[in-house]
């Protein structure tokens, strides 16, 4: 529970910009991925840019900043291009996790050193403040970055995960659920939301845990250097 409105707000200009980047090298990745197993169709449509303003969907956006779980628009990918359409689909699926994963590990490390660098008495308030705003940024940073990780391994369509599952499934399960993708979408859109909201927050409770496990190995194994 926030104390103001003011850390609210505080909170969410902190968040912001950590979304951005977290959405931007997540789509970018796929697009990467995608490109060096022979499909440019990313490239061609200009997605493989760090540029946010090709990539953030606003509602994706909003939910992560509410609710620290989202999306951003899906990278262009033409299936036709791969060799191995199956397994390459699966891989580009993964690209995007796998970035964030690794911003996550960063912003652990960081906020690991952050933590280790803090002076033991601070005398000034601005000096108190501003680090107070550092060290939530870089534990931030770290954590969202695990999270939009781990929520697009589910393998629930149009999650990354439910690519990387298709790789696995029979052809006509795998179909299946490629046509049904934006119902199955919806459905898990509409179950989230009110789970956040008016359930208790069960599905949120679970991510947060599995998110939390990592975050911890993380900083652990960075608390082993310092």
């Amino acid at each position: 529970m926030y104390d103001s409105l003011f850390d609210f707000l505080i909170e969410l200009i902190i968040i912001a910009p950590i979304v951005l980047i977290a959405l931007t090298f997540h789509e970018c990745a796929h697009g990467f991925v995608a490109y060096k197993l022979g499909d440019p169709t990313a490239k061609y449509m200009g997605r493989l840019s760090l540029n946010p303003l090709k990539h953030i969907d606003p509602i994706g956006a909003l939910c992560m900043l509410l609710v620290h779980f989202g999306w951003a628009k899906p990278v262009p990918i033409d299936i036709t291009n791969f060799t191995k359409p199956r397994r390459d689909l699966a891989l580009s699926a993964l690209g995007g996790p796998v970035a964030n994963l690794l911003l996550g590990f960063v912003g652990c490390f960081f906020y690991t050193l952050t933590l280790h660098l803090l002076p033991n008495e601070v005398n000034s308030k601005l000096a108190y403040e501003l680090l107070s705003i550092l060290v939530t940024f870089v534990y931030y940073f770290g954590w969202l970055n695990i999270s939009l990780a781990l929520f697009n391994l589910l393998p629930i369509p149009p999650l990354d995960g439910s690519k990387i599952l298709y790789a696995f499934l029979p052809p006509r399960a795998s179909n299946w659920c490629k046509m049904h993708e934006r119902e199955v979408g919806a459905i898990f859109l509409v179950v989230l939301l009110l789970d956040s909201r008016l359930l208790g927050g069960h599905i949120t409770g679970v991510l947060s845990l599995g998110v939390n496990a990592v975050f911890n190995l993380f900083t652990n194994l960075f608390n082993l250097l310092f």
